[in-house]
């Protein structure tokens, strides 16, 4: 089992977050700094995105190939993205590797050298990116429900617009890295095996010094329910659903995450069973929670032929009002053994621990340990969830259709 969870503030408004878990032999890290695609320029989408592809391409004293050996020859697994709030940076490694992967790191987030002769090859990658969606209707369709149902700019997509990154100059990229890099709103998360004391005093002596600076954030809010069509030549339709939801720092979520969870979740799952299995209407269907700060929804996917496509939406509805008549014991007996087997996989996961106790941070001011994530589940009951749902059931749905035909919302469904 894990231990306590321990945290500091800095001088500088840096959060450190660390949880030891001392029957690995790996430790990870998890960096969220605040500069994510809310604070793309209006006509520069994908800033951010550029920013975090040119970041890594040489730090401190190390140029591109030496940044990328080091980090190699440490055995750090890494992975950098972008998301509405934050720029994520993190990796897993040896314990003993992680006091030096986070020298790298300090270098990476303080002393980029954002290289102009990578200029231009980061552009084509964006650009490529960019060009895939086109392909692949399914992200498309989701970035397109995410922009209509949060309001601008938490509904942006963090890969930008093709005329947007075409125009982002070396300038822009500093400009951005010079505004948003730096410790207030960073938050750096550690699971695995460390000794807190030297993990504290060595992230102190890196990054105590690190400027910090206001963690200015957009107002969040959902936008009115709307209903769209993306015309697009082929011969399957794509639909998309979102209706509100309760956020993730509210008491009521862990009810709202249940009802989703009979919702999708498993081949047991209501969408699963009664419009894929029992109907046949759809190759693909599943729906999940998504929280911002202050706000969330519920967002669904399904994916079928174009002559089957309207009565896939239909049915889809029927079963979200459906849901607001509440779920019975035996669903409820499915949702919380998948639930418990996903956190005893967490327990064995370091790198997932590390990105929980960043997240729980900036949505809680705090973070959850396992033990109080295990015991809350346990309290879910259908009388919690059933009451969540009168309170709170599956209305003013956006819906948005990519297809060759627009569909139409069913009667008494807004």
């Amino acid at each position: 089992m894990t231990e306590k969870i321990l945290s500091h503030t800095f001088a500088n408004g840096l959060v450190l977050v660390a949880e030891p878990m001392r029957s690995l032999e790996s430790a990870a890290f998890s960096f969220l700094v605040p500069s994510g695609c809310v604070h793309d320029p209006t006509d520069r989408g994908g800033l951010a995105s550029f920013l975090s592809e040119m970041i890594m391409r040489g730090a401190g004293n190390r140029d591109n190939r030496r940044l990328v050996l080091d980090l190699d020859n440490l055995g750090v697994e890494r992975h950098e993205s972008v998301a509405d709030a934050h720029a994520y940076f993190s990796g897993v490694t040896l314990s003993e590797n992680l006091p030096a992967a986070l020298t790298v790191y300090a270098d990476v987030l303080r002393r980029p050298h954002l290289p102009e002769e990578h200029l231009e090859m980061v552009r084509q990658i964006m650009l490529q990116e960019i060009q895939a969606i086109e392909d692949e209707p399914a992200q498309k369709l989701a970035i397109e429900l995410r922009r209509r149902y949060y309001r601008s700019p938490w509904g942006r997509p963090s890969q930008g617009e093709r005329r947007a990154v075409e125009s982002i100059t070396l300038d822009d990229v500093r400009a951005m890295f010079a505004e948003r890099f730096r410790a207030a709103g960073t938050i750096l998360g550690v699971a695995g095996r460390f000794e807190w004391e030297p993990l504290k005093e060595a992230v102190g002596r890196l990054l105590g010094d690190w400027p910090g600076g206001p963690d200015a954030r957009p107002d969040q809010a959902t936008a009115q329910p709307t209903v769209g069509h993306v015309a697009h030549e082929s011969q399957q339709t794509q639909i998309g659903i979102a209706y509100p939801s309760v956020p993730y720092r509210d008491d009521r979520y862990f009810e709202a995450w249940g009802a989703v969870g009979v919702l999708s979740g498993g081949m047991s799952a209501r969408l699963f069973t009664e419009v894929r299995e029992r109907r046949g209407l759809c190759y693909s269907i599943h729906a999940a929670c998504h929280s911002l700060r202050d706000c969330g929804g519920v967002f669904c996917h399904a994916a079928t032929s174009a002559d089957r496509a309207q009565e896939t939406l239909d049915v889809t509805l029927g079963e979200l009002v459906r849901l607001a008549r509440g779920i019975e014991e035996h669903e409820l007996t499915r949702l919380k053994a998948r639930i418990k087997s996903a956190l005893i996989m967490q327990q064995e996961s370091s790198a997932a621990r590390s990105a929980s106790l960043a997240r729980d941070w900036y949505h809680l001011g705090r973070s959850r340990s396992l033990e109080e994530v295990s015991r809350r589940i346990d309290r879910l009951s259908c009388a919690s969830i059933n009451a969540y749902l009168t309170e709170c059931p599956p209305r003013d749905f956006t819906a948005v259709t990519l297809g060759p035909e627009k569909l139409e919302m069913p009667n008494g469904v807004s």
